[in-house]
């Protein structure tokens, strides 16, 4: 029962973008088209799964064992910036139109706030194996991806209404994404 609520509370309750306010850089700049917001979050659902097992491990058997604590954030990033590389070159070689469509958006993915964020979480869960760190990292990566590809069919849609002309752009995406932060509030009271 414990896993069916973290994968609930993490895709919908406690949802990583609209509730948390992690990974808003690119939740914003990669949701005009469903096609890139799927990339996308197939690519940081990659990145978030393997983030949290090394540095899971990594924290277990090395900063923990040696009392290294204090140097967990900084040895994070310099694991999750390899792992970024390696997807970039696996995307480029694999799906170049992806890889393409992503554009500057994917060497993004080490400064997404959500990857660290994320590995930071899984790490400091109460008595949190291996196994519910990576199904809470992968749960919330879900949730990221829902939420972008959710608020990227409804940009999509904005495209063909009628919108005054100050409303434009910007301040329709940012009004359009708080709504749906309010619409998955509503999930509040499942867990």
């Amino acid at each position: 029962m414990d896993y069916v609520l973290i994968i609930i509370s993490a895709v919908l309750v406690n949802n990583i973008v609209l509730a948390q306010f992690l990974g808003i850089c690119p939740f914003l700049g990669v949701s005009n088209k469903v096609s890139t917001a799927l990339g996308m979050s197939g690519a940081v659902l990659f990145v978030i799964v393997l983030s949290t097992i090394v540095t899971y491990l990594l924290n277990q058997y090395v900063l923990l064992a040696y009392d290294l604590a204090y140097l967990r954030t900084i040895s994070f990033i310099f694991v999750i910036a390899a792992l970024v590389q390696m997807v970039e070159i696996i995307l480029k070689k694999i799906s170049p139109a992806l890889y393409e469509a992503l554009g500057v958006f994917l060497p993004l993915i080490t400064t997404n706030c959500a990857v660290l964020g994320l590995a930071l979480l899984a790490v400091g869960m109460e008595n949190a194996s291996l196994l519910k760190a990576v199904l809470f990292s992968a749960s919330n990566a879900l949730g990221f991806g829902l939420a972008i590809t959710l608020f990227a069919g409804i940009r999509e849609q904005i495209h063909f209404t009628d919108i005054p002309q100050g409303m434009q752009g910007a301040p329709i995406s940012l009004i359009t994404a708080g709504l749906l932060s309010m619409a998955f509030m509503g999930f509040a009271g499942l867990v």
